[in-house]
């Protein structure tokens, strides 16, 4: 049987009853304590509870699922040949991120995991499933696939967790799903995470869940006018770009005092580390000092020797920072509640002040949990470009240069300004004057490549989206909501049909898999035996295009371009 942690292991991990091996995995991977929906459904899954939670995006539900079953795993007597665990998640993005937090969290347990979804060559995937996998997160359209051609084994699965549910419905894979649920033994525990509970979630969960544990973490609202003063704005990037975002955002906004929240201790160290060579003043604060070295960093931090504060929620609690200026969210927080709590730290006592989070893409719906939870609009922002960040210097600069004038102190300079006076036009010394100055405090302008542009649409609200056994439009297609958000839409001709086995939902995942775009974006959808017609928004054709012709459909490559009946 798996042990369970020691007293010395990571607080709050170690009282769930956690094989001790996982608990130092989380010490080693900088994780504090756990979240709410982690506390709330750890324990009931170690006893093979079913379970439905309810919880936003980012709350923390990866490793609520992800370490209850590999501790059950840890405990498994003879194990089969298939796989232990099926995870079904929405996209092929969430199914490699899942995939390597299942890694690092069981290896230690010498756990093997395997992602598998649609857009892959085949021939990969099924090498990896001969080899063997305890924990097999994939696609539904790909996992139905592989289970029919018998590649994928479910007869030995003991765990099933439907990941972002709802988002799954919204992409039409309701079929899919039922069909992987039968193909699993009826005795395995099922576990089912989704951000809302609609009546298709709620039938799905009557017909495959037994007696479930359910779970709702809720968003806490912000007292009324804690935020007022706040301004608020997101920017949507992708991870990779994070750090770079950051910089030309500090540069940006010139903050007096800054804290940047970060989830884990070892994030916080890293990007001290980065920032500090990008030439700010950084001090980082987190559950791994000891409480001298804390006590040195706050120190600093309130004796303004330090520009910014990079934390951890937890080791930030209580801390009553006078001068705070900016609140960065390096992630979206784990629980809207955070995020109030986060940026009630600045605002004080009438004073204006701002608070910054840095989401990514599919993080994007969240950012409407935290609007609710504050009872405000979050701006979405652009990423400053190279052009606004160094027009930002120059202002900076030019205000140096008055500060400076209005001081006075200047004659120990006049012989170098008459000197070359003599020589030059006094202008042209001034602006090379103000060259060297401004150089000097570019911080070297690391950043020299441009940040991509994400597109966010807002997707119509689920009251206004399909439903099984919705009335089919005129042509056959399945009627869709209004297409709110949606704006212009043009058609795309798909050279594979019914003939071919092409189904909507695959279409609908192909789309958002490859392109991008959220289930919510794609129209109608008419099949016919030789080819398909697709409606996506005019301003995102070319891109759709471009991404489908580099993929395959039913495993081979097909014809996409622009309907020419449309033309």
């Amino acid at each position: 049987m798996a042990q369970r942690a020691s007293a010395a292991a990571v607080p709050g991990f170690n009282s769930l009853g956690l094989d001790d091996r996982l608990v130092e995995a989380l010490g080693a991977l900088g994780y504090e304590e756990p979240t709410p929906i982690q506390r709330e459904a750890i324990p009931p899954l170690l006893e093979k509870k079913d379970l439905i939670g309810q919880a936003a995006t980012g709350t923390g539900k990866t490793a609520a699922f992800a370490l209850p079953l590999l501790h059950l795993l840890a405990g498994r007597e003879g194990k089969g040949g298939g796989p232990f665990a099926l995870v079904l998640v929405p996209t092929r993005e969430l199914a490699m991120q899942v995939a390597e937090a299942v890694h690092k969290y069981g290896r230690a347990l010498r756990a093997s995991v395997l992602p598998i979804y649609g857009g892959q060559a085949y021939g990969p995937q099924l090498r990896a499933l001969q080899r063997g996998a305890d924990v097999v997160i994939a696609t539904p359209g790909r996992a139905l696939d592989l289970a029919k051609g018998g590649k994928l084994k479910l007869d030995s699965v003991e765990v099933v967790v439907l990941d972002e549910a709802d988002e799954m419905l919204d992409m039409g894979f309701a079929e899919d799903i039922e069909a992987i649920l039968h193909e699993t033994p009826a005795e395995r525990q099922t576990v089912l995470f989704s951000a809302t509970l609609p009546p298709r979630i709620a039938a799905i969960a009557r017909r495959h869940l037994t007696d479930p544990v359910k779970i709702k973490i809720a968003a806490e609202q912000a007292v009324a006018g804690t935020t007022a003063k706040v301004r608020q704005t997101a920017y949507i990037v992708p991870r990779g770009h994070k750090l770079a975002t950051l910089a030309r955002v500090l540069d940006v906004e010139n903050p007096t005092s800054a804290i940047v929240f970060c989830r884990r201790r070892n994030e916080v160290d890293e990007l001290a580390e980065s920032l500090s060579v990008r030439g700010y003043r950084v001090e980082a604060l987190h559950g791994g000092m000891t409480q001298d070295q804390r006590t040195r960093v706050m120190k600093k931090f309130r004796g303004e020797a330090s520009d910014l504060l990079i934390a951890t929620d937890v080791a930030a609690r209580g801390l009553d920072i006078q001068h705070l200026s900016h609140v960065i969210n390096y992630d979206v927080p784990a629980e809207p509640e955070s995020y109030v709590h986060r940026i009630g730290r600045v605002g004080r006592a009438g004073r204006e002040g701002v608070a910054i989070t840095l989401a990514e893409p599919r993080e994007h719906r969240q950012l409407r949990s935290l609007e609710h939870a504050t009872g405000q609009k979050i701006e979405i922002a652009k990423v400053p470009t190279i052009a606004d960040m160094r027009a930002r210097r120059l202002e900076l600069t030019r205000a140096s240069i008055r500060e400076a004038i209005v001081a006075g102190e200047l004659d120990r300079y006049r012989v170098v300004v008459e000197t070359l006076a003599g020589e030059f036009d006094v202008v042209d010394v001034a602006m090379a004057a103000v060259k060297l100055l401004h150089q000097s405090d570019s911080n070297g302008e690391q950043d020299a490549d441009e940040i991509p542009d994400v597109e966010i649409w807002d997707r119509p609200r689920r009251d206004d989206r399909p439903r099984p056994g919705n009335p089919r439009d005129g042509r056959g297609r399945p009627a869709r909501g209004g297409g709110e958000g949606r704006g212009d839409m043009s058609k795309i001709y798909v050279g594979a049909g019914r003939a071919a086995g092409i189904r909507p939902q695959d279409l609908v995942g192909a789309i958002t898999n490859e392109a991008g775009l959220t289930g919510g974006q794609v129209g109608g959808i008419d099949i016919a035996d030789r080819f398909s017609l697709v409606e996506v928004p005019e301003d995102l054709v070319e891109s759709v295009i471009a991404a489908l012709r580099s993929t395959k459909l039913k495993g081979r490559k097909v014809t996409v371009r622009r309907d020419r009946a449309a033309e």
